[in-house]
């Protein structure tokens, strides 16, 4: 890679540099990422050509100030075809755009992943809650295939299915492309059985209650709906979804279900509890329409070429996550310097009560230890041990 803009000394990240063990910081049951110099690269869409390049980012990328793109094409931060390029440069189609930035990941819980199994040509885990399986958004080292990385030297990982960042369990990772592609077929046949256990609100019904309804996932919102079929022959929106659940215990107050999704759609677990009536018993996201998503709160995903942070500002630097001695260097065009995490950050998030405890294929079957939360009582210990 060509010498990095911007002043000498810097070393620019790309993913072809590996997360390493001295990458985190672990710090009031949080991970966070050591900020690091990235460069994130997009091309040219139709829609930006003719556009300035100040302009492009000024109108698409909103997280930052015109200013701050004025100063970031002047200092080279900002190239094109990996040239400098000046204020009033016109994009043409088509063209590579790169934005070295100081990059910051949100922090996840500090929760460790657990190797469950470590064969020939799989690795299962148990992943902690609020940890993204891959890069994703803001997310690139604070994901498990990072951690997995740094901390065990496992690599390639090509995951075999994936939960939601804020469900834990079990993972299944294939260590080669062979026998990642063995579970592909696997799962396109409908060969697998997978097994989750939810904590709820309320007292579950006992025996089997299975819910059949079309789970349709809005993307803007970030949450799904269930659709059921209208009167006169009227289809319902979404995909067909189906789950099994089996109430395991209950304490009056709550109950560990088990879940079992035939189908594998977006929130489904979550979103079907919702329709019985007994949602996950911490889940905002489905308690009530009052949640607002973290995009709102001033930290959505990044897209390939700028994280949406907030721009800074002296209140911006002088909240609880301000250090100044975590081993990394300040960098006086970054918006989110001094701070570990991004701005606007929410840090009191918690995994939710869903955890995935088994998945069961032709010929195997791999499983996961129930987290502490789905222990109500004596009898479920023992119910959970049979």
């Amino acid at each position: 890679m060509a010498a990095p803009p911007g002043g000498a000394g810097i070393v620019w990240q790309t993913p072809a540099n590996p997360p390493e063990p001295q990458d985190y910081v672990i710090r009031n049951g949080r991970r966070y990422v050591r900020p690091y110099y990235f460069e994130f690269i997009s091309h040219v869409k139709n829609r930006w050509a003719g556009k300035t390049i100040v302009d492009l980012f000024t109108d698409e990328f909103k997280g930052r100030s015109r200013e701050y793109y004025v100063r970031a094409v002047k200092c080279g931060r900002l190239q094109v075809d990996g040239q400098m390029v000046h204020k009033d440069y016109i994009v043409k189609s088509s063209q590579k755009i790169s934005h070295f930035l100081h990059r910051h990941e949100p922090p996840v819980l500090a929760g460790d992943i657990s190797i469950l199994q470590n064969e020939v040509d799989v690795v299962t885990i148990c992943k902690p809650a609020s940890v993204p399986v891959h890069p994703c958004g803001q997310y690139r080292k604070n994901t498990v295939v990072g951690i997995l990385q740094a901390e065990h030297g496992l690599t390639p990982l090509f995951p075999v299915h994936r939960l939601d960042r804020l469900v834990s369990g079990l993972l299944i990772f294939a260590k080669n492309a062979e026998r990642a592609e063995c579970f592909r077929q696997q799962i396109e046949a409908g060969l697998l059985q997978k097994e989750y256990v939810a904590k709820v609100v309320g007292v579950f019904p006992d025996g089997e209650q299975t819910v059949d309804a079309n789970v349709n996932f809005n993307a803007r919102e970030g949450r799904s709906t269930v659709e059921i079929s209208g009167g006169a022959g009227k289809e319902a929106n979404g995909k067909q979804a189906l789950t099994r659940f089996q109430r395991i215990c209950t304490d009056g107050t709550h109950s560990i279900v088990l879940c079992r999704p035939v189908t594998g759609r977006t929130h489904q677990i979550r979103v079907h509890l919702k329709y019985t009536g007994y949602p996950i018993a911490n889940d905002e996201l489905y308690l009530s329409g009052d949640f607002c998503p973290r995009s709102i709160k001033g930290t959505s995903a990044s897209t390939e070429m700028a994280p949406s942070d907030s721009d800074s500002s002296a209140a911006d630097h002088g909240n609880k996550d301000s250090e100044t001695d975590e081993g990394f260097d300040i960098d006086p065009m970054c918006t989110n310097c001094p701070n570990l995490a991004p701005v606007g950050y929410d840090g009191d998030e918690e995994g939710l009560w869903l955890h995935c405890v088994r998945y069961t294929g032709p010929d195997w079957s791999y499983e996961c230890p129930y987290p502490d939360w789905a222990f109500l009582d004596s009898v479920s210990t023992k119910k959970m041990k049979l």
